[in-house]
């Protein structure tokens, strides 16, 4: 299946400007091949690629609405890392295994405060792509812990910390649900005082095993985790 993203409107389906170009000069493809284009939102259309010059359109053959979407919803909040390319990584890889939510923190301990998040959705959408994902997870602009817990439901959210002093659920034990949040801390984990504050809002903490993971391998653990419950349901 060759997918790629784009509009669908009713009958109509306009492929993405980026995409078009894509299609048109770096895989050089035919017309008349039979392609996908997906909206990110449940909705994919199939049919024949139209090749006008520089342009790629859709002969629209089928249209199909709410492709069922991954089930738990995990949404995991993660503070960047000093070297970007980690929760790039990350990301790719949480969506591949069905995450539908990212969001980027910032703790007291996070050395990188500017954050390209549009270079990060288009991953996402790459990733997606890739996966041949209908629905496309969201990415939320980076902000401070402390307003990120404005917008959360503290029953179904927890935090993955590393410090043994303080009571810890382990993962397994955790029931199920239909949605889930994660935070995830930066290099050198969240500070006690912000720990304190999470406890003090309700965020249950969770041990994620006796090794001390990396923030990304702890996001990707948990992504698998949660990918995990999805196939064994």
């Amino acid at each position: 299946m060759k997918l790629f993203y784009g509009e669908i409107t009713g009958q109509k389906v306009i492929i993405n400007d980026e995409e078009q170009q894509h299609i048109v000069k770096v895989l050089r493809m035919k017309d008349g091949e039979d392609i996908y284009v997906t909206d990110g939102k449940g909705n994919v259309a199939s049919g024949k690629l139209i090749i006008e010059g520089k342009k790629a359109g859709l002969e629209v053959s089928e249209i199909k609405t709410d492709a069922p979407d991954f089930n738990p919803k995990l949404h995991i909040a993660i503070a960047p890392t000093k070297n970007i390319d980690r929760i790039e990584f990350f990301v790719e890889k949480a969506v591949e295994m069905g995450i539908s939510e990212i969001s980027i923190i910032i703790t007291e301990k996070t050395e990188r405060k500017n954050i390209n998040i549009d270079k990060i959705r288009k991953q996402a959408v790459a990733a997606s792509k890739q996966s041949l994902r209908f629905h496309f997870p969201v990415i939320n602009d980076a902000v401070k812990l402390t307003d990120f817990l404005k917008n959360i439901d503290a029953e179904h959210t927890f935090v993955a910390h590393c410090h043994e002093n303080l009571e810890r659920i382990e993962l397994k034990n955790i029931p199920s649900m239909e949605q889930i949040t994660f935070l995830i801390g930066p290099e050198g984990d969240f500070s006690e005082k912000e720990i304190q504050f999470l406890s003090n809002n309700k965020i249950k903490a969770v041990s994620l095993g006796n090794q001390r993971l990396r923030t990304e391998t702890a996001g990707i653990f948990v992504a698998a985790w949660n990918y995990f419950n999805m196939i064994r349901d």
